[in-house]
C-alpha cells in the first residue's frame, strides 16, 4: 500500500512582532502555514518560541506551538512563498533595504501596514515597489476593520485582499482564510491601501471631540462627512469609487472610530483633553499611523484640488494652531446645496457645522 505524502505547508513571514504582526502571524498558523516572525529583539523571539506568548503586545493570548520566532532577517524570509509586513511605516524602506538580497525571486510580498511614507508621500505597495525593483503583481494589501486583539481572541471579523492580479488575491485570501477571519478579494489595491490609511485620520478626528466631551450628534457628522472625504480623495487617486463603501473604507472607519483599541481614536481622545503630540508619543508608547499620515495626505490633496476640511482641522489641532473644542465637522456645502454636491462647485460661503451651532446658540441667548 502506498501512503500519500501530506502536501507540504505553504511557508510564511511576518516581519514585525508588535501587536498586529504578531496576530496576523497567529492567523495564518491556524490557516494552516508554517509561519515565522521575524522580531528585532532577542527577548520577544525568545519569548514566542519558548513561552508561546508576546507579552508586551498581547498579554492575554496563547499562541500556536508551531509559531516560531526569529531575529534573523535572512533566515526568516529565505524560502518564504509569501512575505508579511508589519511593521511602522516609515521604517519600511529601511527592512525592505535589508531583506532585498534575501527575498526568493517568486515570493509575494503582502502588506499590513496602514501608512504613507513621509517626505515622497508614497502609499505602501509603491515604497515596496520601488525599493525591491519589485512588479505590482507580487505585491498584495490587507485591509479592514482589524482590530489585533480581537482578532487574537479569535473573534470573526473580515478583510479585504487586494492586489493587481486577481489570481494572486485568490491565493492570498485562501491562505489567510480561518473560521474567525474571513478574507474577501479585490483588484482594487489603490482604494484597499487608502481605505486603511484615510480611515485613520478621520479617526483622529473622532477622538478629538470625544475627549472634549461632544456627544454622538457629533462624532456621527464627522464621521459621514468623513467617509465623504476619504471617497473623493480615494476617487481622486485612481480608486473605484464603491471601495470606500466595503470593509476597507467604511468597514474599518467604524471600527477605528468606535473602538477603545483604536490607537488612533485614543490618540485623539488624549489631544481632545489637552495633551500634545509630544506626551501622546511618550505615553502610548506605540506608532499612531493616523498622525504621520496626516501632512502626507494632505499635500497630495492640495495636489489634487481636494478639500478636506475635517483633516485639515485635525493638522491644526496637531499643530497647537486650533483649540481642539473648535474642532467640528466642517460641511463642505452651502445650505441650499444638495449633501452630496461636488465639492469643486463650492466656492463661496462654505460654513462648518460647528459654525452653524455657534450661531444656533448665539440668537438663544439672544
Amino acid at each position: 500500500m502506498v501512503r500519500k505524502t501530506a502536501p507540504a505547508k505553504p511557508k510564511a513571514v511576518v516581519i514585525g512582532s508588535g501587536s498586529w504582526g504578531t496576530t496576523f502571524a497567529k492567523v495564518l498558523a491556524d490557516a494552516g502555514c508554517e509561519t515565522v516572525i521575524w522580531a528585532r529583539r532577542q527577548e520577544v523571539a525568545d519569548e514566542i518560541n519558548s513561552e508561546h506568548r508576546n507579552s508586551k503586545y498581547l498579554p492575554e493570548i496563547q499562541l500556536p506551538p508551531d509559531l516560531t520566532a526569529t531575529t534573523d532577517l535572512t533566515a526568516a524570509v529565505g524560502t518564504a512563498e509569501y512575505v508579511f509586513l508589519a511593521v511602522p511605516s516609515q521604517q519600511l524602506r529601511g527592512v525592505l533595504e535589508q531583506l532585498v538580497a534575501d527575498l526568493h525571486p517568486e515570493a509575494i510580498i503582502i502588506s499590513l501596514i496602514k501608512g504613507v511614507e513621509r517626505n515622497t508621500n508614497l502609499r505602501m505597495s509603491q515604497v515596496i515597489t520601488e525599493t525591491l525593483e519589485w512588479s505590482i503583481e507580487q505585491v498584495a494589501v490587507i485591509s479592514g476593520p482589524n482590530i489585533a486583539l480581537e482578532i487574537a481572541k479569535q473573534q470573526p471579523t473580515g478583510a479585504v485582499v487586494s492586489c493587481v492580479d486577481l489570481v494572486v488575491a485568490q491565493k492570498v485570501a485562501k491562505l489567510t482564510s480561518t473560521p474567525y477571519f474571513k478574507t474577501y478579494i479585490t483588484t482594487d489595491l489603490t482604494g484597499t491601501e487608502l481605505g486603511g490609511v484615510l480611515k485613520n485620520l478621520i479617526a483622529l478626528a473622532i477622538g478629538i471631540v470625544d475627549g472634549v466631551g461632544y456627544g454622538e450628534n457629533t462624532k456621527a457628522a464627522i464621521i459621514t462627512r468623513g467617509i465623504a472625504e476619504m471617497n473623493e480623495f480615494a476617487v481622486a487617486s485612481g480608486a473605484h469609487p464603491t471601495t470606500m463603501m466595503g470593509l476597507a473604507g467604511l468597514g474599518d472607519l467604524i471600527t477605528t472610530c468606535q473602538s477603545p483599541l483604536s490607537r488612533n481614536s485614543t490618540a485623539g481622545r488624549l489631544l481632545g483633553s489637552g495633551l500634545t503630540r509630544e506626551q501622546i508619543a511618550e505615553r502610548m508608547n506605540q506608532v499612531v499611523e493616523g498622525i504621520t499620515a496626516v501632512t502626507p495626505v494632505l499635500e497630495l490633496a492640495q495636489k489634487r484640488a481636494i478639500k478636506m476640511p475635517i483633516v485639515e482641522q485635525v493638522q491644526m489641532v496637531l499643530d497647537g494652531r486650533m483649540p481642539p473644542h473648535q474642532l467640528g465637522p466642517h460641511l463642505t456645502t452651502e445650505d441650499d446645496v444638495p449633501e452630496h454636491e461636488s465639492s469643486a462647485a463650492e466656492k463661496h460661503h462654505k460654513l462648518s457645522l460647528w459654525q452653524k451651532i455657534q450661531r444656533w446658540f448665539g440668537a438663544l441667548r439672544h
